[in-house]
């Protein structure tokens, strides 16, 4: 976490509020914070300029400035925006802030100080090693099948390679397995047509329902309100080891440890 769900729900939030406003400073309060670079130097490269575009790649936020720079920002596993205005005090585990001249503050918070914020030129490098988005026009059940039958692969980590498809983290590929009913240790080239169709309608729904539900607050999220999503009220398999399978089966949701990575799955409906 922070996943596509809570990454878009975040731009989605902040979209008016930042949108064709002027960055007067930024305060980097935690010099980790930065990808590269030095907080002055980041801070000479944006004060004054205007914000043109907000948005979201794979797990990136992305600000996009009138000169083409991009300033993006990872969240990690615990960073958060939470807006102020005025002179409010910033939250706790505030590691940066961006100050806007219309006197909202977006206050970057991460306990766990993993989030990280890099300034690129017109062509962001990162941004192009991304697989295409799960919910764009591009990601289409006949490239799903093509791109699984050249690998053999399991199908959890296969779902994790953010050059595979960008955005989706741990939780949410328990869910699109869950739902598309195969298991996390299926090998990707033995699909067939109509699982794969299943995957692909897993992958679209799982993530158009959490962002509905403004993402999943388990622990550190919280949208810039302050308020928390609650797509995690809705998980089926994520966070529910040893409670019944919700799809009736009989079984009991297990946790693995698969490929480094705490895996939850009904091995009753994903043989």
């Amino acid at each position: 976490m922070p996943e596509l769900p809570e990454v878009e729900t975040i731009k989605r939030d902040l979209f008016p509020i930042v949108t064709g406003q002027v960055i007067r400073n930024i305060d980097i309060l935690s010099p980790s914070a930065l990808f590269d670079g030095t907080p002055d130097a980041l801070n000479a490269d944006v004060a004054g300029k205007v914000i043109a575009d907000l948005f979201r790649r794979g797990k990136y936020l992305v600000f996009h400035l009138e000169d083409d720079k991009k300033l993006l920002v990872h969240h990690k596993m615990t960073g958060s925006f939470q807006v102020t205005k005025g002179s409010s005090a910033p939250p706790n585990h505030t590691r940066a802030i961006i100050y806007l001249k219309n006197g909202f503050a977006l206050n970057f918070v991460d306990p766990r100080r993993f989030g990280r914020f890099q300034l690129t030129g017109p062509v962001a490098a990162v941004l192009d090693k991304l697989g295409p988005e799960p919910l764009g026009e591009g990601f289409t059940a006949g490239y799903l099948y093509e791109t699984l039958a050249l690998r053999n692969v399991p199908l959890k980590p296969m779902l994790l390679d953010q050059e595979f498809i960008a955005g989706i983290g741990n939780l949410y590929a328990d869910e699109i397995l869950f739902a598309a009913r195969l298991s996390p240790k299926r090998l990707s080239s033995t699909l067939t047509k109509s699982e794969v169709l299943c995957l692909h309608t897993g992958i679209q729904q799982v993530l158009e329902d959490a962002i509905k539900h403004k993402g999943a607050s388990l622990v550190n999220y919280f949208r810039p309100s302050g308020e928390k999503g609650e797509a995690h009220l809705f998980f089926q398999v994520a966070r529910r080891e040893g409670q019944g399978c919700m799809a009736g089966c009989g079984g009991t949701i297990d946790r693995i440890t698969f490929h480094g990575r705490g895996t939850y799955y009904c091995p009753r409906c994903q043989k």
